[in-house]
């Protein structure tokens, strides 16, 4: 398999974009005003790589990430910008090449998943939905929230991602899911996160509701 290499600016951050996500993004330092001056005059597209703050070290070759393609920009005045990102696909750091720009600039390489099997990635996939379709509502009625619960994806892969999105997981987790190559993998790992939580945030979502009705429901007849 041949694998594509291409250079693609970095923009090192303390957190993961998966594919299928948007990212809202304050850009602020000079350096990253003049990538997004560049990328917006380009292809819209740069690297976001997981960069560990207490660490401070610069991903090394090998590091995956995912490529961001802008979708909103809102310019202020003071030459800062909010923008909106949305994850593409991931990609391999090969090396982080000389270029005269002040951010940096990798050269990356496609980074895909290995083939796996529907039938078994299909009721898998099919099980971690109605999981967090379950822990969702509840949580939407511990927080007397109404809104609906996000539409989920359809393809397994891509269910993997917008489901880690959503969930409590600190980013060096969020890394390793990224970095995974199996989707049915990634969906045994959520698996295993939401099936022991679904039962105890049910309860606790139908003792609130009871709570909350206490008081207000119908009162016998004298």
């Amino acid at each position: 398999m041949r694998v594509s290499v291409r250079q693609l600016p970095l923009f090192p951050l303390p957190l993961v974009l998966f594919p299928g996500v948007p990212l809202p993004l304050h850009i602020f330092e000079p350096r990253y005003r003049e990538l997004l001056a560049d990328t917006l005059a380009g292809d819209r597209c740069f690297g976001v790589l997981y960069r560990d703050e207490k660490s401070g070290d610069d991903p090394q070759r090998g590091h995956v990430g995912c490529i961001a393609h802008i979708e909103e920009t809102e310019e202020l005045e003071d030459g800062r910008a909010n923008i909106l990102v949305a994850g593409t696909q991931r990609f391999r750091l090969e090396r982080v090449v000389e270029a005269p720009q002040r951010y940096q600039v990798g050269a990356v390489s496609t980074y895909a998943d290995l083939p796996e099997s529907q039938e078994r990635l299909a009721p898998l996939a099919a099980r971690v939905r109605a999981l967090f379709e379950r822990v969702g509502r509840a949580a939407r009625t511990l927080a007397n929230d109404r809104d609906a619960l996000p539409v989920l994806p359809d393809d397994p892969a891509m269910l993997s991602f917008a489901i880690a999105s959503l969930i409590d997981l600190d980013a060096p987790a969020r890394q390793r899911m990224l970095v995974s190559r199996s989707p049915l993998g990634r969906l045994q790992t959520l698996d295993d996160l939401l099936a022991p939580a679904v039962d105890v945030i049910e309860m606790r979502a139908s003792v609130h509701t009871r709570a909350k009705s206490n008081g207000h429901g119908p009162h016998p007849s004298p």
